[in-house]
């Protein structure tokens, strides 16, 4: 088996809404969709900076919810940029919650996390230092000789 590319896939409660905020947030441009004749989008597909994300609306007939209705999610995107503070800022301004400021940290990278109007929740970084898996491990491990 080969495998030849992986998309995330991101359900949303409004995708028109989304497909905004994610422009405005991450820059992202739509790149088609599918309108369904109830005015839901059954499939949209977003460049990310080369990376595409799909997205639709939920449908909960079909067993498809969003975050909204699961008040939650256990999957995070990890978006690696140019500049962490520039990106975090702008997608606050386009309406997502800060929920861990950016920082310098332990595994060389500086980020922060913010939710978006949504419910899903990305992860925002920007190398600083390129280190090792074992540098990786003995700093992570370092973490919890100090309490965490």
């Amino acid at each position: 088996m080969k495998i030849h590319e992986v998309f995330a896939y991101l359900c949303v409660s409004d995708a028109v809404a989304a497909i905004d905020f994610y422009a405005r947030a991450f820059g992202a441009r739509e790149q088609f969709r599918l309108t369904e004749p109830d005015g839901r989008i059954g499939h949209a597909e977003l460049d990310f900076g080369g990376t595409t994300i799909m997205l639709s609306h939920e449908f909960p007939e079909y067993r498809i919810p969003s975050p909204t209705t699961l008040r939650g999610t256990p999957v995070s995107i990890h978006l690696h940029v140019d500049n962490a503070d520039e990106v975090v800022a702008r997608a606050v301004v386009a309406g997502a919650t800060v929920e861990r400021p950016v920082a310098d940290q332990f595994y060389g990278e500086r980020g922060g996390v913010v939710r978006d109007p949504f419910g899903h929740r990305w992860n925002i970084g920007h190398e600083i230092e390129k280190l090792t898996p074992e540098e990786m491990q003995r700093r992570y491990m370092a973490l919890f000789d100090r309490g965490g």
